[in-house]
């Protein structure tokens, strides 16, 4: 298949464009700039110049293609309202372009955060924005109707030896204050998953997946949030410290929201419907604790 991957140069679109050309796929990646356009023709995938509010650009991508597979997100949180607005206005013009062939359109979305248990795959997000501006998964699955092949992919805390989720922004917060701090008891957790095993997730779901299915990406179900605040504390030489939810909003900022929150999930549902197995063995926390490691090193230098 000829696949057009939007974020094709992102920490996720990397390895989802590396998975897809494995496998044989022909790739065209949306590039935003000229650097970005010749990382994606190094990597041996055509380049498309453009971003997401190009919206002709992205119909025009779309329409000769036989699939897309949408990865971007634009995760500069100061501006988090615009950046949906922009995210539904590209998943509806490339849906459009798709519309009536039952062409696959894979859709990146987040998860849903459900009380008291993990959520899974059969959990729905509400028909609205639900409290959150992001309605990528409602966006993309309303397609489904209108004869285009929709279905969602949920990441969760994505993670390599670069970057972990949420604590590679919880790091710079401890050097600043001083201090690594977690709300309350801590016992929150996080689902997370390896970078590396994202792409066949992806893979698997554009060409065994179902319109209108949700997957998850998910090879760690629970990690405590306290350990996180704990691994970056030893790390940085910093005390680690539990602060209540009305300092840690003076704290963190709009981070204190995802540090606060219980996102655990599973994926169970996921790998028996695709076969879907994460492979790499290096965990969250182990991630971690290298990048700390380096992190470090270089400090002292």
């Amino acid at each position: 298949m000829r696949i057009l991957i939007t974020g094709a140069t992102g920490f996720v679109g990397t390895s989802v464009v590396a998975e897809m050309l494995r496998a044989g796929h022909q790739v065209i990646g949306l590039a935003r700039s000229d650097a970005s356009a010749k990382v994606v023709t190094a990597a041996g995938a055509e380049a498309l110049r453009g971003d997401l509010r190009d919206l002709e650009i992205l119909r025009r991508g779309a329409a000769m293609a036989d699939a897309v597979i949408h990865a971007a997100f634009d995760h500069d949180f100061s501006k988090f309202t615009e950046n949906a607005e922009v995210d539904r206005g590209a998943i509806e013009a490339m849906g459009g372009a798709l519309e009536g062939s039952e062409r696959p359109f894979v859709v990146t979305s987040g998860l849903p955060l459900v009380p008291d248990r993990p959520a899974t795959e059969e959990d729905m997000p509400p028909s609205g924005a639900g409290g959150s501006p992001r309605v990528s998964e409602q966006t993309a699955l309303s397609l489904v109707e209108r004869g285009v092949r929709a279905l969602v992919v949920r990441m969760s805390q994505v993670h390599d030896t670069d970057r972990q989720g949420f604590a590679s922004y919880m790091l710079p917060i401890a050097r600043e204050k001083g201090v690594s701090a977690y709300i309350g008891e801590g016992s929150n957790r996080w689902s997370a998953v390896h970078r590396l095993d994202t792409g066949s997730l992806y893979r698997l779901a554009l060409e065994n997946g179902v319109a209108g299915a949700v997957y998850h990406a998910v090879g760690e179900e629970g990690i405590v949030v306290r350990d996180v605040a704990a691994a970056i504390g030893r790390g940085l030489n910093k005390p680690v410290t539990s602060l209540s939810a009305e300092k840690a909003a003076a704290h963190f900022g709009w981070l204190a929201r995802p540090v606060g929150m219980d996102a655990r999930a599973s994926s169970a549902l996921t790998r028996a419907r695709l076969g879907w197995q994460p492979v790499q063995s290096t965990g969250f926390l182990a991630n971690l604790e290298q990048a700390l490691g380096g992190t470090v090193e270089n400090n002292e230098r």
